[in-house]
């Protein structure tokens, strides 16, 4: 398992600082705001969208009860269709693969698509350590590398940056002249990267999907360089975590509807591709010159572990499903104030706040669980109906079995429990609270100036808080008493 990386700052100082960046806020509320709009158009155009997302939730359920027998089963077919395939149990392993691949191919310049499981493993920095190098070629993780960045969007890898951030990333790294108009950086892009295609010999790739049935790769993007990156390059590595398999193609098929609606809002990728090997020997008499099958020599397959069998055996084992939509994000309130970065580690958000700990050990990582505020609306919009708030809490309780708890947590909990086993104190103290916010607020309102007192200050430090009215106050009184 590997650590935080040593030179991360303090969870609370990242957050800090995201939490007062106005420009961060601005990127991610205009992509997430389209974002979640698109979604909810997108699967009003599925006919019986909640069956497919049963249907997918029951696949993906299918292949964690079944993981054993579904990777030999996929490794069989995929050999059959040709594909070397290789296991990696950690990130060290996965490495080493990939390197001793290129090497025995004799490959020295390397073109990859995006890929978040390359990123959980360090993979560039690996390479590029071996001499071989490493040119990103999806638009946002290129702008990423130019940056010297990281991503902080598991779809959307520059949701942090606007488009004049790039025109200037582009400016500064390409000597080109500055713009910030969408179709001349795309150009720009595609100009320099062109090159780096033709002379590429090997392509790395994720993979969205393994299909057990057929032993193929589903490959999904919206950038026209995956396929560059599966066919131009004398060879094809393929990382892929060994959750992603789905039993069957009617499976996939499944799968690709509901993805690409809770991603981007489209009813299906632009490019959606399936890898079945690599290119095959003309038949005997077949003419010079003509072109039979197209594609890479060899196409290899890692599958790489690296801490989901343990995540498997635990009380997390769900978060496996995952389908990496990256909705939860767009959705999360805590997400779209601090953006992907403050997680620190390759996956943010709701699901990256479970599967950070989950694979990389508690250890380091027990203060992502706490950041959420068990809304809900991560699990409503998952299109495979993952329970994140229960492993969120489940992390918790666990995070406080390793260590004691800090002396002010310990009083307040104490507290709280004194006053909820005594109706008449709780609601007097509830009526004192309410007065005193009272005479702190404005038109209902309690601004981050004065700000609430004592240790309620810390949440109006960067909000402002609603004062509920009398009768809100009551109504929830009668609730309470109504469910005792």
């Amino acid at each position: 398992m590997s650590a935080p990386p040593p030179a991360l700052p303090p969870f609370a100082e990242r957050v800090r600082a995201a939490v007062g960046d106005a420009h961060l806020h601005e990127a991610i509320d205009r992509a997430t705001g389209q974002l979640q709009a698109r979604r909810g158009a997108a699967f009003a155009s599925l006919e019986a969208a909640d069956l497919v997302r049963d249907h997918a939730r029951a696949a993906k359920l299918e292949v964690l009860a079944r993981l054993d027998t579904m990777l030999e089963q996929f490794e069989a077919n995929a050999r059959a269709n040709g594909i070397a395939v290789h296991w990696a149990r950690d990130a060290e392993e996965a490495q080493r693969l990939v390197v001793e691949i290129a090497r025995a191919a004799g490959c020295r310049r390397a073109v990859k698509a995006k890929s978040m499981v390359t990123e959980e493993i360090h993979l560039n920095a690996a390479l590029e350590a071996a001499g071989i190098r490493v040119v990103e070629t999806d638009l946002g993780e290129y702008v990423v590398q130019l940056r010297a960045d990281r991503p902080s969007h598991i779809i959307l890898p520059i949701i942090h940056l606007t488009k004049e951030d790039v025109g200037r990333t582009m400016e500064e790294k390409l000597a080109v002249p500055y713009t910030s108009a969408p179709q001349e950086l795309c150009a720009l892009a595609r100009e320099r990267l062109r090159a780096e295609f033709l002379e590429a010999d090997l392509g790395i790739s994720g993979g969205n999907f393994a299909i057990v049935e057929s032993g193929s790769l589903g490959l999904v993007s919206n950038e026209g360089n995956i396929r560059m990156v599966t066919t131009l390059p004398r060879v094809h590595v393929a990382l892929v975590g060994i959750e992603k398999l789905v039993p069957t193609l009617v499976d996939w098929e499944r799968m690709v509807q509901v993805l690409a609606r809770s991603a981007t809002g489209q009813k299906i990728t632009v490019y959606t591709t399936l890898v079945n090997g690599p290119r095959r020997v003309p038949p005997a008499g077949t003419p010079a010159g003509r072109i039979v099958d197209e594609g890479p020599e060899q196409v290899h397959v890692i599958l790489l572990d690296h801490g989901r069998s343990a995540t498997l055996a635990g009380d997390e084992a769900e978060i496996l499903a995952c389908i990496r939509c990256g909705a939860c994000l767009n959705v999360c309130p805590v997400f779209r104030n601090i953006g992907g970065h403050a997680y620190g580690d390759t996956y943010p958000g709701p699901m990256g706040a479970v599967l950070t700990p989950s694979l990389r050990g508690l250890p380091g990582w027990e203060e992502l669980p706490q950041a959420s505020s068990l809304c809900g609306a991560c699990r409503d919009v998952c299109p495979v109906r993952i329970d994140l708030p229960r492993m969120l809490l489940s992390l918790r309780a666990k995070g406080v079995e390793r260590g004691p708890v800090g002396l002010v947590p310990r009083l307040f909990m104490k507290a709280y429990a004194f006053l909820a086993t005594r109706p008449r104190l709780l609601r007097l103290a509830m009526k004192l609270a309410r007065a005193c916010a009272r005479r702190r607020a404005r038109d209902g309102w309690v601004e981050r100036t004065p700000g609430l007192p004592g240790l309620l200050r810390g949440w109006t430090e960067q909000r402002d808080f609603k004062v509920p009215a009398a009768r809100t106050f009551d109504d929830w009184w009668e609730r309470r008493r109504g469910s005792a």
